[in-house]
């Protein structure tokens, strides 16, 4: 029997989630919905303005600045440690090799929301960066035709960035279940939680060499990926000839790349996942049910979606004296 994971493997799970279940209900009771509303009232709709105004310019933002916002909070908890610039001796996170590749969109996103909070006298400095990347994260996705949903506030922003943080943080495309699991685990994200994020990849585009190995040298056995589909696997060697230059970018989602839907789950019912990290959660039973739920279900997607969001919008934030609220989000104070 196909099995999603071991006894032991699901036990190591579990403590794993009761070990951060304490401080995730501790930051939980700082974080809350209306916390700008004496300092800031109207910081959602400023924001949201700045965010629709960005999204009609460039079609790249929402994916951009919903990648943005995952990258951040995997590395050291949702606190725009992401955005801010190296400086001196220092390498910030955003110059490692793993994110080197964030579309300058997502950070301009950012940028400009903050600008337009700012250019409010009552609310000059007091809302943070993170907070307005949480809510600029929900905006693009209602935009592009997800769920709106309430978002959490509160998160100061951290002073500390630094490349060496990155490394064993971030989930990689050519990761299979059994190294996917303990990462959104450690996290406080259950299997459900992981798959339904997964399925952001229904926005987006790839460069070629993250999955350049699953259709030309896939192991001494196979040249390409079993698991993906032989149609599909032409179509992306068409796209991507082997060497193809780094300007040459794929949709993650064939069929509505722009479009924040459950077109994704229903793509990897058909061995259309464009990396080994997406196709793994069809290949594998346990996970395989999730996949359909969604595939069929596109409410119970976007309510599952919805949760690991917020659960996610909690990971490793600071609070209170914790952080700061940074004048300029590249720049600590």
């Amino acid at each position: 029997m196909d099995r999603l994971i071991s006894s032991s493997q699901f036990l190591h799970l579990v403590l794993l989630l009761l070990s951060i279940m304490s401080n995730i209900s501790c930051i939980n009771a700082q974080l809350h919905r209306d916390f700008y509303r004496n300092s800031c009232p109207n910081v959602e709709s400023i924001v949201r303005s700045a965010v629709e105004q960005k999204y009609r310019q460039t079609i790249v933002t929402a994916a951009a600045t919903l990648r943005l916002f995952f990258h951040d909070c995997f590395i050291q908890g949702c606190d725009a440690s992401i955005i801010l610039r190296s400086s001196g001796n220092n390498t910030a996170e955003k110059d490692h090799p793993d994110n080197i590749s964030l579309a300058g969109d997502g950070y301009d996103t950012v940028i400009k929301a903050k600008a337009a909070v700012d250019n409010i006298p009552a609310c000059k400095n007091k809302v943070s960066c993170a907070d307005i990347l949480a809510m600029a994260t929900r905006d693009v996705i209602a935009l592009a035709g997800g769920p709106h949903y309430a978002v959490e506030l509160g998160r100061r922003d951290g002073r500390i960035s630094s490349q060496n943080s990155v490394p064993n943080n971030l989930p990689h495309s050519d990761f299979h279940l059994k190294k996917l699991l303990p990462m959104f685990a450690f996290r406080g994200l259950s299997v459900r939680h992981m798959i339904a994020l997964s399925g952001a990849h229904t926005l987006g585009f790839s460069h070629c060499n993250q999955f350049s190995s699953r259709i030309y040298s896939f192991n001494s056995t196979h040249k390409v990926d079993p698991t993906i589909d032989a149609v599909y696997a032409k179509e992306l060697q068409g796209m991507c000839p082997q060497n193809a230059p780094s300007r040459v970018v794929i949709p993650l989602d064939p069929d509505t790349p722009q479009v924040f839907d459950n077109t994704y789950f229903k793509n990897l019912q058909r061995g259309k996942g464009l990396f080994t990290s997406d196709q793994t959660l069809y290949t594998k039973r346990g996970s395989r049910s999730i996949v359909n739920m969604f595939a069929s279900n596109k409410t119970a997607f976007e309510r599952v979606f919805i949760a690991a969001m917020t659960k996610l919008g909690r990971f490793g934030v600071k609070t209170g004296n914790l952080g700061e609220i940074r004048k300029d989000c590249a720049v600590v104070n």
